[in-house]
């Protein structure tokens, strides 16, 4: 976990279908917003402001800005992604809050001491938190198998 992780990659507008794919992104590393309900105003708005808006709705396919994904699986809608986008470049594992997606600060570790299990600041030195929501964050087990997921189904470049 590096200290600020602020460079612009693509981001994106999930649509209410794709809850998961907008978590899943956020874990690695993308600006992904998620729309709860249908609203064309938001997907204009994100439009406008570059987004990529991922839908699962046939009607929408073809507007500049959109990708249609057919896939109702996660690794179906990540390699289908991954091939119309290239995302293995831009990959950066861990470094939004998966939640409210917002980049995480690296935490001192006495800083957390009383906010993680004591196991768990027993043995891990390095810890992030969400500026947000204040979630802190710790490569536990769960990091690997995201990891393996990314590198099954995503042409990995470098990650940092």
């Amino acid at each position: 976990m590096s200290k600020t992780h602020s460079a612009h990659r693509t981001a994106f507008l999930c649509d209410p279908n794709l809850g998961r794919l907008a978590r899943w992104l956020r874990m690695a590393g993308f600006d992904a917003r998620y729309l709860r309900s249908w609203d064309e105003a938001a997907i204009a708005e994100a439009l406008g402001e570059g987004r990529v808006f991922l839908t699962r709705k046939r009607s929408t396919a073809g507007r500049p800005g959109v990708v249609l994904l057919e896939s109702d699986h996660l690794p179906g809608q990540v390699a289908a992604l991954d091939e119309t986008l290239g995302l293995g470049e831009e990959i950066r594992p861990f470094t939004r809050c998966s939640i409210c997606n917002l980049p995480l600060n690296y935490a001192m570790r006495e800083d957390v001491e009383k906010l993680v299990p004591d196991y768990v600041f027993i043995t891990h030195d390095e810890f992030a938190r969400c500026p947000g929501c204040s979630r802190i964050y710790w490569r536990g087990t769960h990091p690997a198998s995201a990891l393996a997921f990314i590198d099954s189904y995503v042409r990995t470049g470098k990650r940092g």
